[in-house]
């Protein structure tokens, strides 16, 4: 990149750029409390060598990452994170392997945000999760209180500066993670799981009480009209979770809304599988809250023409499903009626904010179902209060439930033991929170839509006149006039306390014209306090981002589109339990600039950056962050040209994060700024360089082999060399081609031009074993943990070795051209051709290729090289015009 990137060093800044990793925890049972593991370090911790990547070299101008500034400043407003955990708890298996017994099953999965280099599963090291972005509630309960408690002892006050100090570092790394993996793993693995996590921020009793503030001294009902937003403990502590989602639908656009959230919400919400009556237990219920609530935020962000294609998807699949669980006269809910109450509460806000975006015509067309079955409670309540409904089991087998026949003609089953709770929910109070409100949203056509909207409004006027039955005004009471509020007369008279004006979202009606006002209360607000609907402060027109009724999603230059957005689409759908790796051919970005054959292409360990080495003598660092459809074209971030002849190896050297290349002669050098750290000249200028490898971290050695089959170790924190062995052995195998350093670093295998193979031992030097491998040249050699070995050969073949085995494992057989370049992915191994064919085989089931041919749309020129990116599946490939490309 530039210069200013290394700065950051000498800021004082915390380094997140070590990279991320996900894996699962064990399952927490539901009572379990997310409160512990929660730590703030005294003192920074020592920044280990390996703990440094590329990642700070990442595109300035990506919406995601947190600027300079920011970080100074959240480096000096709070105390640095330690590495021990944070966990957190949420939920479930994948979306697909879990359908039908989500129910059934009380797990608690959970985010791991780990300051490991790479994603990972299998690591198990010092780790960072985002299990405790949910808030302790006696936190959440001490920042909305009343702030009576001054005389809080001063260790309470520190932990929960430090708890949400801790809190904020771990929202901070989710964002800045989701932009470092790219779509697909954020998607796949950060976005899944914090899906997953929201529900875990509604689970118990607790988390769904409302909130008051400390002038609130009424029920809960009473907080303000039903567009304000009427928090529970769980939404305060599903606030940072709700950001983070909403941070990836800022970075990768409005697909991430509707082709991840809006699925797993319908799937949240579904119905059970069984042919009964649902049956709903803490998580379900918790779930239901989650959906609701990430829908409203959902719809804020949709664009007019998005939410209209959608509104049959979410009407059925979202709305009506919810109502079903929330009308339903055979299901409980676990929590009871406060549970009910709040999840009536969170769909009538949500129904409104859907029917202020789309207006009257489009509620009547596509909404008057969800409306309908809504306000179709209150009649069946009110026909059951009138009906003696027994659990006496006469005429009835026995478990079976009553059944009533309704004035809709209907007959459903009822259960008696849920009357009690649904009359909690369904009061008069509610119904007048709902009829006042929808009547002036959809006039006219609320007659036809809602049957019994007669019935309701009356319900309504009863709770007036429970309340003040002096204020009643009987023609401003009358149900049937839609567009006015209980307590207003269009003459100005009536109502003593009238104020003149009826309204919703913050606004009020004066007349036929919508006035915002200016005070954030009114002066006398009527019998009724804050429910009339006149609350300025608080409606959607306030200004108040939680309270708009549209808001753009920003415009990112990482937003998916094109081939980018098809390929996303079928990742997210793929099962985390798919360990193959499928090409589909998709081009998703180029990468010009050579002006001579790409001979080498790496990525780094972080997989946000990429090097190439090529004929023309130079050696570019490129970005890997998705940009564009798939038709765009990528500079490089830095261009190294200190090399005399064309390079044929490039590579990092994990430990000190350097960049190892080689011409013949090897260059370390400083990928932050490009500035030449050492060069390794052959001790005989007719004696060159012919391979090279790097060893893994923790360890800084590069070892080389020269055209003499001597092999020599060189340390680059010092100079000099630090051994020196002969391969030969008195034959004459040739030049070495290809070196390979096991995952341990304690073996290197050579490959020779004349199809020979040596094993070193590099702790003692000695040859393990030397072994004629194949009949031509070795073109490649990787090594595999377990200690395998993979290796091809201009004679077509691609072998699979264990270290001292002598026979093969598998053997597999290029029918027309030599493996040339191959990569590892898992336990199966990628390869290429010049005949410009792509191939998947496997190193554990019996020799079996699957083999792909480039299309001259997707790659143009001969294949020359091939990389790997694991943990975003994707293949780059050179060619010999100088370009680069990548596929998936």
């Amino acid at each position: 990149m530039d210069g200013e990137s290394t700065a950051s060093s000498g800021l004082g800044l915390l380094d997140y750029t070590s990279g991320v990793s996900f894996h699962d925890q064990a399952d927490l049972p539901e009572t379990e409390d997310f409160q512990a593991g929660l730590y703030v370090s005294e003192s920074p911790q020592p920044q280990e060598a390996e703990a440094v990547s590329l990642g700070r070299l990442s595109d300035k101008s990506s919406t995601s990452e947190t600027s300079l500034g920011e970080e100074q400043a959240a480096d000096e407003g709070g105390a640095p994170v330690d590495k021990s955990s944070l966990r957190s708890g949420d939920s479930s298996q994948d979306l697909k392997q879990s359908e039908g017994s989500e129910e059934e099953e009380e797990e608690e999965g959970c985010v791991v945000l780990e300051e490991e280099g790479e994603l990972d599963e299998g690591t198990g090291t010092s780790e960072l999760t985002l299990s405790d972005t949910v808030l302790s509630v006696d936190t959440v309960v001490a920042g909305v209180g009343d702030g009576e408690e001054e005389e809080e002892p001063l260790t309470e006050h520190s932990e929960g500066k430090e708890q949400k100090i801790l809190l904020d570092t771990a929202c901070k790394m989710v964002r800045w993670l989701s932009a470092k993996l790219g779509p697909t793993v954020a998607s796949r693995h950060v976005a899944r799981n914090l899906l997953r996590l929201l529900t875990s921020c509604y689970v118990g009793p607790t988390r769904q009480q409302f909130t008051m503030t400390s002038s609130d001294e009424s029920p809960p009902l009473s907080a303000g009209n039903i567009y304000q937003k009427r928090p529970v403990l769980g939404d305060i502590v599903s606030g940072p979770v709700l950001s983070c989602l909403l941070h990836i639908a800022h970075l990768y656009g409005e697909p991430v809304l509707t082709y991840q959230y809006l699925p797993y919400i319908s799937y949240l919400v579904a119905p059970g599988s069984t042919s009964g009556p649902s049956r709903l237990n803490s998580r379900k219920e918790a779930g239901l809250l989650a959906a609701v609530t990430l829908t409203q935020k959902i719809i804020v962000y949709l664009s007019d023409t998005t939410l209209m294609d959608i509104l049959p998807r979410i009407s059925h699949e979202v709305l009506l499903p919810v109502l079903s669980f929330l009308t339903s006269l055979v299901t409980g809910f676990p929590s009871g009626a406060q549970a009910r109450t709040v999840l009536c509460v969170k769909t009538i806000s949500l129904i409104a904010l859907i029917c202020l975006r789309i207006g009257q015509e489009m509620v009547q067309q596509h909404l008057s179902e969800p409306v309908a079955a809504f306000f179709q409670v209150f009649s069946q309540l009110h026909e059951l209060q009138h009906q003696d409904v027994k659990l006496d089991p006469v005429g009835r087998g026995e478990g079976q439930l009553p059944e009533v026949v309704f004035s809709d003609g209907q007959q459903r089953p009822v259960d008696p033991s849920l009357l009690d709770e649904l009359q909690k929910v369904f009061t008069l109070e509610m119904a007048y929170t709902i009829y006042v409100p929808f009547s002036c949203l959809l006039g006219d056509i609320i007659q036809k839509i809602i049957p019994n909207h007669e019935l309701v409004g009356e319900l309504a006027g009863l709770y007036l006149e429970s309340l003040s039955p002096s204020s009643r005004c009987p023609a401003s009471l009358e149900p049937t006039i839609p567009s006015t509020d209980p307590e207003w007369d269009p003459q100005g008279r009536g109502c003593p306390q009238d104020d003149g004006h009826s309204g919703t979202f913050g606004s009020v009606l004066v007349g036929n014209r919508i006035q915002i006002p200016t005070d954030s209360q009114p002066e006398s607000p009527g019998p009724l306090g804050p429910i009339s609907g006149v609350v300025g402060g608080g409606g959607l027109g306030s200004g108040n981002q939680n309270h708009v009724l549209k808001q753009e999603l920003p415009r990112s230059v990482h937003g998916l589109s094109g081939n980018w957005l098809a390929y996303w689409q079928y990742e997210i759908g793929v099962s985390q339990q798919d360990a193959h790796f499928h090409f589909h051919q998709i081009r998703l970005q180029n990468f010009p600039g050579h002006s001579g054959a790409v001979k080498c292409v790496a990525p780094l360990s972080n997989e946000d950056f990429f090097l190439s080495g090529s004929k023309d003598r130079t050696v570019r660092l490129w970005p890997l962050y998705n940009y564009g459809d798939g038709t765009s074209e990528t500079a490089p971030r830095l261009v190294y040209t200190q090399h005399r002849k064309s390079v044929f190896y490039v590579g990092q050297l994990e430990a000190p994060q350097y960049v190892v290349s080689c011409d013949g002669a090897v260059h370390v050098w400083d990928p932050f700024t490009g500035k030449q750290l050492r060069t390794v000249e052959p001790s005989d200028s007719r004696v060159p360089l012919t391979a090279v490898a790097v060893m893994p971290a923790p360890y800084t050695s590069i070892t080389m082999a020269s055209s003499d089959s001597t092999l020599r170790f060189v340390d680059c924190r010092k100079p000099g060399l630090q051994h020196e062995f002969r391969l030969g052995g008195g034959l004459n195998p040739g030049l070495v081609r290809s070196l390979a350093v096991s995952p341990s670093g304690r073996s290197v295998v050579a490959g020779f031009s004349s199809g020979f193979m040596v094993l070193l031992d590099t702790r003692t030097g000695l040859v393990l074993r030397g072994w004629p491998a194949h009949e031509g040249d070795i073109l490649q050699i990787k090594a595999v943990e377990g200690s395998v070995l993979v290796s091809s050969s201009s004679d077509h073949s691609l072998t699979v070795w264990k270290e001292l085995e002598q026979k093969p494992t598998h053997h597999y057989k290029s029918t027309s051209d030599p493996i040339h370049t191959f990569d590892l992915y898992g336990s199966e191994v990628v390869t290429g051709t010049v005949a410009n064919k792509i191939g998947v085989c496997s190193l554990l089931e019996p020799p079996s290729q699957a083999t792909t041919k480039l299309s001259s749309e997707n790659f143009r020129g001969t294949l020359t090289s091939l990389a790997l990116l694991p943990t975003k599946r994707h293949l780059l490939l050179g060619s010999d015009n100088g370009v680069i490309r990548l596929l998936a």
